[in-house]
């Protein structure tokens, strides 16, 4: 049976799906105990944080974290609706797109290309992630009409 006789994803789109949405939730998770625990990560030279360093406010780390704790449990908790989980897909794209913008502005790039490729790369994987769970959700529709 193929995905759309069954109106599931195959065996290999759900591992995609799982394996891309498991990574950027591993880094959102990842980030958001940096920003409580460790707030000088990757910046350990400095006596400034993060965000300091990058010229954001104070306040706004506080916001940052409890979006991206919100997105995170959109994402995982199966029963949130479809498009509360498109929301936290949008703001976890702004979030990636903005800290590669803000380190490339502050000059992070000359210390490692890493620290403006990487938010690129996870937001590649959230791509993927997103094209599959539409995917699954037009299948259910599709099924369902």
């Amino acid at each position: 049976m193929t995905a759309r006789a069954n109106g599931k994803l195959t065996n290999r789109e759900r591992l995609l799906y799982r394996t891309a949405t498991g990574l950027v939730l591993a880094v959102m998770v990842f980030s958001i105990i940096n920003f409580i625990f460790n707030d000088h990560f990757p910046f350990p030279n400095g006596p400034e944080g993060a965000f300091v360093h990058l010229g954001f406010p104070a306040y706004f780390k506080v916001e940052l974290t409890v979006a991206k704790i919100l997105g995170v449990l959109a994402l995982v908790i199966p029963a949130v609706p479809f498009k509360v989980k498109e929301f936290a897909y949008f703001g976890f794209a702004i979030t990636l797109v903005s800290a590669s913008i803000a380190h490339f502005g502050r000059g992070d790039a000359s210390l490692s290309v890493l620290f403006v490729m990487d938010p690129l790369v996870f937001l590649g994987l959230l791509t993927v992630s997103y094209v599959y769970f539409e995917k699954s959700h037009s299948l259910v529709e599709a099924k369902a009409s």
